[in-house]
């Protein structure tokens, strides 16, 4: 196995070390260090995060190829610096048996620019009626520890319970789209002054904060897990932290955008804006900014939501929901926490590696960048600052809502168990 010698890194952001790689492990890590034969990595001050982990990706595959496929999805996750994924449920046919899961698994483990963790469907088909073969996902190939009906809410308070009930035996966890389906008929944006004055269907932040509040009380009278995906609004905020002081089992997320764009952008009428749930006003996003800071908020997950052009180029009525975000998120954390002083990149890699690992139970990753540790490391240029080209990503789909806006930070290399995925900005 080959030997790699990255010198002078500022791991973590601290002061530059160097790191010796010496096959799937970091051998050594140190000042001065040297060794015979190893390809030398210059990172000359550049900050070394273990490799990120993303809780929330869709690669689409298998049904929806012409959006992505576990190929793109995995080579643009390897782009934006992550070495492992969580594949969401929602797709054609849905990962709701051992069978589907096992072949999203097999797809991410033949191709190899990341690992790929696929998430099970709660329900059969997504439908919110019966529960899926939870157990049996999880006793699979795949290793199943995450469960969502991501796209659709598990509305039904019951199935909700024997869905928490189920995964406790193994300690596993429910991942909930928290929407009231019924608050949100016809919703195209938030509902709130702009949507107001747009005429649009509001999508009103207590349909959110309504099933966040029955499912941590469920996950305490259970005892079990529960994870809320894609946390949105300042009153979501406030539950999650209320939850947490009594000791619940509840763990948060938030998008990369819902922690930079507003529904101010909504009067451009660009679909490229248009998301679930809806982009919220300043001050969500501020209070977003602050828990993600203060731990109330767990990790950031991309929400990764490629849609082929023809989807997005349309009226907004008529636009699937949902951004692109593998190839952009470590930049806009560091634009929104970062650059801001709220986190450093200690917190950073604790928000974008270490906790997705540990909620998700992904071996191997999150680790300290130590000697013994696996080598899942990415390297980020956070000098770096240059407008968004969507025409240079390696994901299938181009609907990011960045295009041509500067952001700062670049990942120049990802490294998966030794094995180099992306060098000097380009995949290998």
């Amino acid at each position: 196995m080959s030997k790699i010698l990255i010198r002078g890194a500022k791991v973590l952001g601290g002061e530059p070390q160097d790191v010796l790689i010496d096959g799937e492990i970091i051998a050594e890590v140190g000042t001065g260090l040297t060794a015979e034969g190893a390809e030398v990595v210059e990172a000359d001050g550049k900050v070394l995060l273990p490799g990120l982990v993303d809780l929330h990706t869709h690669l689409r595959e298998p049904g929806r190829e012409d959006s992505e496929t576990v190929l793109t999805g995995t080579r643009a996750a390897a782009s934006g610096g992550y070495t492992a994924v969580f594949a969401m449920a929602n797709t054609f046919p849905v990962a709701d048996t051992a069978g589907v899961v096992e072949q999203v698994w097999r797809l991410g483990r033949e191709h190899g620019y990341c690992d790929v963790r696929p998430i099970g469907a709660v329900t059969v088909g997504l439908e919110g009626k019966k529960l899926a073969e939870l157990g049996a996902m999880h006793e699979s190939a795949a290793g199943v520890t995450v469960f969502s009906d991501d796209g659709k809410c598990v509305d039904d308070a019951v199935i909700m319970r024997r869905a928490l009930e189920y995964v406790k035996a193994f300690d596993g966890v429910v991942a909930q789209h928290a929407q009231e389906p019924r608050l949100t008929e016809g919703a195209q944006m938030n509902e709130g002054v702009v949507s107001a004055e747009l005429g649009l269907g509001g999508w009103p932040a207590v349909a959110e904060e309504s099933i966040i509040a029955r499912d941590v009380l469920l996950a305490e009278h259970v005892g079990s897990r529960v994870h809320i995906c894609h946390l949105s609004t300042a009153g979501s905020v406030e539950i999650v932290r209320w939850a947490k002081s009594r000791g619940i089992r509840v763990t948060a997320e938030v998008t990369p955008h819902h922690l930079l764009l507003t529904d101010e952008l909504v009067r451009t009428y660009n679909p490229v804006y248009k998301v679930n749930p809806p982009l919220r006003t300043e001050r969500d996003v501020m209070a977003l900014r602050e828990a993600l800071a203060d731990g109330t908020i767990d990790i950031v997950a991309t929400d990764h939501a490629p849609h082929p052009h023809e989807d997005k180029d349309c009226e907004w009525a008529a636009a699937a929901m949902g951004m692109v975000g593998l190839e952009t998120a470590l930049s806009v954390v560091q634009e929104t926490m970062v650059d801001t002083g709220l986190l450093d990149w200690a917190g950073v890699a604790d928000r974008m590696s270490v906790k997705p690992a540990r909620i998700g139970q992904a071996a191997g990753h999150g680790r300290p960048v130590s000697a013994g540790e696996p080598a899942n490391l990415t390297l980020v240029d956070t000098a770096y600052r240059g407008p968004v080209d969507p025409a240079g990503f390696a994901s299938r789909s181009r609907n990011t809502p960045y295009e041509g806006r500067e952001l700062p930070g670049r990942v120049t290399h990802t490294w998966l168990r030794g094995k180099a995925t992306l060098v000097d900005g380009k995949l290998t």
